[in-house]
């Protein structure tokens, strides 16, 4: 009996784990098992607690995912994006009053914090900070709208969910704002657009739209009415809604609504159904409620808008102006109602553990953290590095590692940007913009906690068109001077810095004049160094027209170990829309040359491709191929061999008919119509090929093709043969083949310069 009961017990220490939690049967258990049972009880609860506060926790995140917008603004210069920041600040209480840009009243804008922009009244660097609207937070980055600073937005829209495209209602779709647009569709970024200055003399809504449809194919609509235009500009009739709203108070900050005047319902009535018909063109929900003549809702209409222009089919278009407080507070609604949280967006990362595979990241703060450093700056407390997080969370304190470099960093210093204030913050997660000091790392590098090794994709950065000597005047500056442009140029990718091998000049080059204009007013004011800047230099580039065949022997005999090495085979250009601009290929049989010299002869030909013997510039576009050579046992090494292929390629170049390539670059004029043959003709003069022209009211624009180095001192010349009247806006192009009469000009400068060195 008590071997019956033994076994007994015995059996129910050894249960299943779904018995142990059944009630306990009439006759007690022994201990050991009611003890078991007790014990899985309380780990199933624990469990059962862990998920429902992990389940909270994801909810909590998910809420807050939902809530926050990253947002750009972007335009062409002048179209009022600093003005529209300043006034979003202002009505979401980030800032207590409003300054205006060029800084007359002495401040300026919040978000043109360096004192050359509040000077010049221009956006030099983007600048981010971040507000709450109705319980969203909205982080935004306010960018340049000129050419010259392109990096400023192609960074900016690298980490952004959603972006506004501001255009000028007088202006219209103008060149800057096509290639702001085209980086948008780039970047695969949904955006709404915003129609400013509507109380401007000559402004028309309806012919901006159009043009956007035009010139940038936008499919859009607008979702606003203006309620007069001009001078009677008073508000907006929403056509979500169909309400009227009027801004009142000093800056209005009073948003008050009214019922549609009835002036406007015909007006009102047809625009609304243009919206709905737009939409549905892209929305199947809206498309079926549209085609049975259903009645729709402003929910219907608000939920059709949203999944449009998430899914970048659709552009909702905005109304007002800034300047006059009017628009502003209805464009911010639509940043929540219809821009993506950035856990719609689709983000990829490049996973180096497995040669380069593409990744989804989940954007949940759950993940491995992976952010990503756009933007560079030098604060008063050191580097000052802008963070976008995609994945997981940073706290202040935490080891990340820099995937690009290896290198395992401490996070000292965490915190959340307002412009150029600085809010110190404990920690972060996915989808927010911060910054951190301390931090040792390049413009695009990628940091992880380390458990995974992804990379993001990079950014497009532009080759820069224009370079310039400069020198410091005064000797016992030279250590400042070279802090400033290795500061510039870890800040800035589109700003390089090379030294001139034969004058032995420091040379900057960049995109344009102002760019490198305001690098050199920005060494002065924030290094105390004066600058000597010699004549703006034009980027040329030389390359070669016909294959041409070289076979060089490198011999040299100076007592001990000798130089032998020989090189055979061609160059030839390479076809035009190749990838690269310089291509090496090995097409030796065999061993005519033993396998580790090939490095060293790619790298002959890589360094005489540095300096072509037209006029010292760069050659590219070139393919050389390796057919055969000759080795020495004793003799043969690597500087032999490298010494072969330049003196093989200086050999041969000539034969190769070289010409040299120039920067030619697309310039929109916009001027008034009287003055058209004046500035045609000195368009001519300069060698411009006049590619487009159009009137727009008393104004003609005209869109030409000119080489760079005719459009020195343009900004002089437009103004004097129009009166002051005219302006013009010029982005690279391409590089072009010089004419035959300008290359002999530049080859005899260029002799003449080295025969008085």
């Amino acid at each position: 009996m008590a071997m019956a009961r033994r076994s007994a017990s015995h059996l129910l220490s050894f249960r299943p784990f779904s018995l142990l939690l059944q009630p306990p049967l009439a006759d007690a258990p022994s201990p050991a098992a009611a003890a078991a049972v007790a014990s899985a009880r309380r780990a199933l609860s624990s469990a059962s607690a862990l998920r429902a506060r992990d389940e909270k926790d994801a909810a909590r995140w998910r809420e807050s995912m939902d809530r926050m917008r990253n947002i750009g603004i972007s335009a062409h210069i002048d179209s009022g994006k600093t003005t529209l920041t300043e006034r979003v600040l202002y009505y979401t209480g980030r800032i207590h009053e409003i300054h205006e840009v060029r800084g007359r009243d002495g401040v300026g804008a919040k978000m043109d914090s360096m004192d050359l922009e509040r000077e010049k009244g221009i956006t030099i660097q983007s600048a981010a900070t971040y507000c709450t609207w109705k319980g969203y937070q909205v982080n935004i980055i306010d960018t340049p709208g000129h050419v010259d600073f392109t990096i400023e937005v192609e960074r900016a829209l690298r980490v952004l969910d959603g972006a506004i495209l501001v255009l000028c209602s007088v202006g219209g779709v103008q060149s800057q704002s096509i290639t702001v647009d085209r980086q948008m569709r780039r970047y695969e970024i949904p955006r709404v657009a915003f129609i400013n200055k509507l109380d401007r003399m000559g402004a028309d809504p309806w012919k901006v739209l159009n043009q956007a449809r035009s010139k940038l194919r936008h499919h859009n609509a607008a979702v606003q009415v203006p309620i007069g235009l001009e001078e009677e500009f008073e508000g907006l009739v929403d056509l979500v809604e169909m309400k009227a709203y009027k801004f009142e108070g000093s800056s209005g900050q009073n948003v008050n609504a009214y019922d549609v005047p009835s002036g406007m319902a015909d007006l009102v009535t047809e625009k609304r159904r243009e919206l709905i018909e737009v939409v549905s063109e892209v929305d199947d929900q809206l498309a079926e409620a549209f085609l049975n003549d259903e009645p729709i809702t402003a929910d219907q209409l608000k939920a059709a808008i949203r999944r449009a222009t998430v899914a970048r089919k659709f552009i909702p278009v905005y109304m007002g102006s800034a300047f006059k407080n009017k628009g502003v507070q209805p464009l911010l609604d639509g940043v929540l109602d219809y821009l993506p949280c950035p856990l719609e967006v689709d983000n990829y990362a490049l996973d180096q553990n497995k040669s380069e595979e593409k990744v989804l990241l989940s954007g949940t703060p759950a993940e491995p953290l992976v952010a990503l450093a756009f933007k560079l700056e030098e604060g008063r407390f050191g580097q000052l590095t802008y963070l976008r997080i995609y994945d997981g969370m940073i706290r202040k304190g935490d080891f990340i590692y820099n995937v690009n470099t290896g290198k395992k960093i401490k996070v000292p210093r965490l915190v959340r940007m307002h412009s150029n204030e600085m809010e110190d913050i404990q920690e972060a997660h996915a989808g927010q913009i911060v910054a951190v000091f301390g931090v040792d790392c390049a413009s695009g590098d990628t940091f992880t906690d380390g458990t995974v090794k992804y990379t993001m994709t990079s950014m497009n950065v532009p080759e820069p068109v224009m370079s310039l000597a400069v020198s410091p005047i005064s000797k016992d500056s030279g250590g400042q001077f070279s802090k400033a442009l290795n500061r510039f140029q870890k800040e800035d990718p589109t700003f390089r810095v090379g030294l001139d091998p034969e004058s032995g000049q420091t040379i900057i080059s960049g995109m344009g004049e102002l760019h490198l204009d305001i690098y050199v007013e920005r060494i002065k004011r924030e290094y105390k160094v004066d600058a000597k800047v010699g004549k703006p230099r034009v980027n040329f580039r030389e390359t070669i027209t016909q294959r041409t065949e070289f076979d060089y022997l490198h011999k040299k005999q100076s007592g001990g170990q000798g130089q032998y090495g020989r090189v055979c085979g061609y160059i030839e250009p390479l076809p035009s829309g190749a990838d690269g601009k310089f291509e090496f290929d090995n097409m030796i049989i065999g061993q005519a040359i033993p396998s580790n010299f090939i490095p060293a002869i790619e790298k002959g030909f890589r360094e005489a491709c540095n300096s072509g013997s037209l006029i010292g510039h760069p050659v590219e576009n070139i393919r050389i191929v390796l057919t055969d050579g000759a080795s020495h046992q004793v003799d043969s090494s690597e500087l032999a061999f490298k010494l072969a292929a330049i003196y093989a390629f200086r050999q041969c170049y000539t034969a190769a008919k070289p010409v040299i390539l120039e920067p030619v670059m697309k310039v929109e004029l916009k001027f008034p119509t009287e003055f058209q043959g004046t500035v045609t003709g000195d368009m001519n003069k300069r060698k411009g090929i006049i590619v487009g022209n159009e009137q727009e009211g008393d104004d003609t624009i005209v869109v030409c093709h000119v080489p760079l180095n005719n459009m020195f001192g343009y900004a002089t010349a437009i103004r004097s043969v129009t009166q002051g009247k005219g302006e013009f806006t010029m982005e690279y192009l391409e590089h072009n083949i010089v004419s035959q009469d300008v290359q002999m000009q530049l080859v005899n400068s260029y002799k003449a310069a080295k025969g008085t060195e």
